[in-house]
């Protein structure tokens, strides 16, 4: 008797799930101390605001610059093994950034190399990790799982800055970033005991150039994957003014430490955890551009109040409120990702998300530093504000898309063909054709579900695709499409997932017949010349310019 039984609704069920959101959620409190460190050493070594804004810059540049990169490692290689080296890369950087800090060698530059080369490693951590949460957990529980990743983010920066404070200013910038390199460890280990899923290749891994180009494509032609970079972008510019400036909030607002810096952040993660743990709630009320549309009006409003607040109570109202619309936006960006990606390329859809968000950060922090050392803090959060409204008209034109459950597995009805002539794996171009009759007031239906069709083929790796009439048989319709070689063709039929279902259902539904849409697969050659001294062929003896 089949098992019915529906898998349980806690991610915190599954085991391996649990155990590495608890230990990740030590690292992360671990590198919102240090964050906290930088951001305040940064200030003591009199740095300029850009300088102090650059230091949230520096964290996430990298995950602009690196993290496609590390979204086609995850997708082309084993994530666990991933997440130990970039973990022990973190772990590196943050004992040499402790020991320059001891030694009281650090510059403003050299602080902010050392901040760089950690977001690197969140770059290349980052994408593994979101996309072994569905290694963990059944389909029907991501999106809590990720809801639950977005809480502990969340609850390390409610209480993360607040005790990165007290470290600060009761031993000094040192033992925070000690306090950093320590909190790697248990996640190490966590990683190293977990015996994460094997699945054998059935084919050649994509190389990694080809790989991040494939990932690139599939976002273009998936409209919800490319609403959520577009909206993801702007909305990054907009809301790093909060964490960027923050510092100076405390320093010139409120003539305030280490202490009221990390108050105010804690204020700002304590409103994040307070809308993760309402999140499922309000998702289930509200659709997901509404929910875009509430965080863009909390953060502007909530920036703006937090400027504007000579007082410590008022401006960390005014971020809890900020917080809320923060992990609003981005859960929402982000489980809108999970769900409309594949799991062959899910890490690359991620890194490419990671990409525009933090991209969009890393300039608007620079930016916002700019802005402010010019003409002061007021201006750089109405500049914010503008762009939160930006991003809200461009809603009106591309919201974002309900999210639904849609079964994205592996289709898995298409089988390698035998074939008659002998080629090698690298072998092509590989031509094929697909025929079709099509009754004359089943035409527009068919170019429609043509149009679906042409978007799935370019989207997983079809090339040169085009549509084909027979002008002597009105009936006949060809479909035409190249891969550059076998293992590209076979790679792109076994990529179609059970959604995509539907549309080769709708074209075999409109096929007249007789029998199946034919195919055809061919490979392409190139003539050779013959020798001169073939039969039958003569080589003239002079130019006929010449002759006459």
């Amino acid at each position: 008797m089949p098992d019915t039984a529906q898998p349980p609704a806690s991610p915190f069920h599954y085991a391996i799930f649990r155990d590495v959101w608890f230990a990740n959620l030590a690292s992360r409190f671990g590198g919102l101390i240090q964050s906290v460190g930088a951001s305040w050493i940064m200030i003591s070594l009199a740095a300029s605001p850009t300088l102090i804004s650059l230091v949230q810059a520096s964290n996430t540049l990298p995950i602009m610059l690196f993290a496609l990169l590390g979204g086609a490692l995850a997708d082309t290689f084993d994530r666990r093994r991933l997440m130990i080296v970039a973990q022990l890369f973190m772990l590196v950087v943050s004992i040499a950034l402790t020991v320059a800090a001891y030694l009281d060698a650090l510059t403003p530059w050299l602080l902010l190399l050392f901040t760089f080369l950690i977001g690197c490693g969140a770059a290349l951590n980052g994408p593994a990790w979101q996309a072994s949460v569905g290694e963990m957990v059944p389909r029907p529980v991501l999106p809590a799982a990720v809801a639950l990743n977005s809480m502990g983010f969340n609850v390390a920066r409610s209480v993360g800055p607040a005790f990165g404070g007290i470290i600060v200013a009761a031993a000094g910038a040192v033992a925070a970033f000690a306090v950093n390199a320590v909190s790697y460890v248990g996640l190490l280990v966590v990683l190293a005991r977990w015996k994460s899923p094997q699945v054998a290749l059935a084919l050649p891994r994509e190389p990694l150039g080809q790989a991040m180009l494939a990932g690139l494509r599939y976002a273009a032609l998936s409209p919800a994957i490319l609403a959520v970079l577009m909206r993801s972008a702007v909305f990054g510019i907009g809301a790093a003014a909060i964490p960027a400036l923050m510092p100076l909030i405390a320093r010139d607002n409120m003539h305030g430490g280490p202490l009221t810096y990390g108050l105010l952040l804690g204020a700002f993660g304590l409103g994040a955890v307070l809308a993760a743990l309402a999140s499922t709630w309000v998702r289930q009320r509200m659709r997901s551009e509404a929910m875009v549309r509430v965080a863009l009006i909390t953060l502007g409003a909530g920036g703006l109040g937090a400027a504007a607040s000579p007082a410590l109570v008022p401006a960390a109202l005014a971020l809890l409120i900020s917080g809320a619309g923060w992990v609003l936006a981005l859960s929402t960006f982000n489980v809108t990702i999970q769900m409309s990606a594949p799991r062959w390329v899910v890490a690359r859809a991620l890194a490419l998300y990671q990409m525009a968000a933090f991209g969009g950060m890393a300039a608007g922090s620079a930016l916002w530093g700019v802005v402010t050392e010019y003409y002061g803090l007021d201006v750089a959060f109405c500049g914010a504000a503008l762009v939160f409204a930006l991003c809200f008209v461009l809603g009106l034109r591309r919201a974002l898309p309900d999210l639904a459950v849609t079964n994205l597995d592996p289709l898995g009805r298409w089988q390698v063909p035998e074939i008659a002539v002998a080629i090698q794996p690298q072998s092509g171009p590989v031509v094929v054709t697909i025929e079709y009759r099509i009754h004359e007031s089943d035409i527009p239906a068919f170019l429609a579900a043509m149009g679906d069709r042409r978007r799935v083929r370019r989207r997983d790796g079809a090339q040169h695709w085009s549509l084909l009439r027979d002008l002597e048989n009105p009936e006949l319709w060809i479909e035409r499409y190249q891969s550059p070689t076998w293992t590209d063709y076979v790679r792109q039929n076994q990529r179609p997932t059970q959604a995509d279902a539907i549309v080769g259902s709708r074209l075999r539904e409109l096929h007249i017949g007789p029998g199946k849409p034919v195919v055809r697969r061919m490979i392409e050659r190139q003539t050779a010349a013959l020798p001169s001294h073939a039969a039958g062929v003569s080589e003239p003896l002079t130019d006929p310019v010449q002759q006459s």
